[in-house]
């Protein structure tokens, strides 16, 4: 190859290198419109705290709570059993999974035009009829074709195939973060409705009791009707919550084991339910809204933001000329056993390049489309961004709340266990009617189960305001 040729060449391969993504516009800055700190009301933990308490709080310690892994946040061994099963076996994150490895591959498909392709081939060219030399020639011979990437069409497009591989990985972690929070809220279920039966089948165990006393009773003249059937009323009462309770049992199981993506065994399922499923107390709520930035479905828009706003700069380059280089060596004879003797080499160059004139406002639809895209992505991200924030916010003015209730309903359930063992005592003396003590008796069954209720929804939120923000993607604190 002569030095001209090669000093052309090495100059258009600066070119391109230079070149490269320079179509490409600068990244729109997202705006939110978001405050830096949550909105919350006064009944929130964070609204209480002193001003002493809460300067002396580091940013870095706040945005741990990010980083917390899903075996340090849960305690109970058995749920996390559960967990680590669902991620070897749940179809869902596998789907997720087998996504990641598409899109890495159509990125590799992608990122190959940036690098010469080379090819060898074998040939065989018969003619005849009334041509001046008829015969045959076999040819064989190295080719190599690439495109000067002169005005970063073919980076940018590998850049948006990067990101597109980018923003799958982190669908892959946002499958993850919601499949563990989706096992966590389906165990506290079924241990909360496992406790609420249990309560139901006691209450069915006294009230049957009592209500076999009262039969005998009754048959000798010591209470009324009304009595024996005000009685009943309990009794039928705690049975048809058992059998309601029953049905929640099992289709929670069911739910359960779907979720996990094999079989669960009954040592592994809850027997009852524990209010200290996760080892932490409330998370702290003074948190800088930048944790958002961490989430993984925030990042998935990100890097979709960024794979569309280099798909403007590639059809920007569309515009501009495109040169191409093929070139080959070989040998060709007009005998295959001569094919690879002295005097037999063959060479060819061939640089292409191609203008665009007229497109029929291909190309400018093209960039509008382009452009549109990357205006959607923008604003799904904003969206991302505000929808978390609402997430993250609404989970922690829950976080009092749910606390106050819990303890309200238990302070209730103590009331009404002493309510009703007072009106037990009264009645058996016969100084209360049955009425009252059937009012007692159904005040501490609702009692019971509303503290049930209350545990669970605390846990729930809980284990809430730790998806939303970020938390659950790792398996341990680093």
């Amino acid at each position: 190859m002569t030095k001209p040729l090669l000093t052309t060449l090495a100059l258009a391969v600066a070119l391109a290198a230079s070149g490269c993504a320079m179509l490409e516009p600068q990244l729109p800055a997202a705006n939110a419109s978001i405050p830096a700190d949550w909105p919350l009301p006064p009944t929130t933990a964070a609204a209480t705290k002193t001003p002493a308490a809460t300067s002396a709080a580091t940013p870095a310690a706040e945005q741990a709570v990010t980083d917390i892994g899903w075996r340090d946040f849960f305690t109970d061994p058995k749920l996390e059993e559960l967990i680590a099963r669902a991620l070897d076996n749940n179809r869902d994150l596998r789907v997720a999974v087998l996504n990641v490895e598409r899109t890495r591959a159509q990125y590799n498909i992608q990122r190959a035009d940036r690098f010469p392709a080379v090819a060898a081939n074998v040939g065989l060219n018969r003619t005849g009829g009334n041509v001046a030399n008829p015969g045959s020639v076999y040819s064989a011979a190295v080719g190599a074709a690439f495109e000067l990437d002169l005005f970063g069409r073919v980076h940018n497009l590998s850049q948006s195939a990067l990101q597109r591989f980018f923003a799958q990985e982190e669908a892959r972690r946002s499958a993850q973060l919601s499949l563990i929070a989706e096992i966590a809220n389906v165990y506290l279920t079924l241990a909360a409705d496992l406790e609420s039966q249990r309560v139901a089948q006691a209450t069915l165990d006294n009230q049957q009791s009592a209500y076999d006393l009262i039969v005998k009773r009754h048959q000798l003249g010591a209470v009324s009707a009304l009595d024996l059937n005000q009685a009943q009323t309990t009794v039928e009462t705690a049975r048809a919550d058992m059998a309601r309770y029953a049905g929640l049992v099992a289709t929670d199981t069911n739910a359960l084991r779907l979720l996990v993506g094999a079989p669960v065994e009954a040592a592994l399922l809850p027997q009852g339910f524990d209010p200290a499923v996760s080892g932490l107390t409330a998370l702290p709520a003074q948190l800088p809204s930048q944790v958002l930035l961490r989430r993984p479905d925030v990042l998935q828009a990100e890097h979709l933001l960024r794979a569309a706003n280099a798909n403007i700069g590639a059809a920007r380059a569309a515009f501009f000329p495109s040169i191409s280089l093929t070139g080959s060596i070989g040998t060709a004879s007009n005998e295959l056993s001569g094919l690879f003797e002295s005097g037999t080499r063959i060479w060819s160059f061939i640089p292409q390049i191609s203008l665009p004139i007229f497109q029929g406002g291909r190309l400018r639809a093209n960039l509008g489309m382009a452009t549109a895209d990357r205006d959607i992505a923008l604003a799904q991200y904003e969206k991302s961004i505000q929808s978390g924030f609402r997430e993250v916010a609404d989970a922690l003015a829950l976080t009092r709340t749910l606390a106050d209730r819990r303890a309200a309903q238990q302070s209730l359930l103590d009331a009404a266990t002493r309510a009703h063992a007072l009106s037990k005592a009264r009645y058996d003396q016969g100084r209360d009617s049955f009425l009252n003590l059937l009012d007692a008796q159904r005040t501490l069954y609702a009692a019971q189960q509303g503290l049930v209720a209350a545990q669970l929804a605390e846990q729930a939120n809980r284990v809430t305001l730790y998806k939303v923000l970020g938390g659950g993607w790792q398996e341990s604190s680093k």
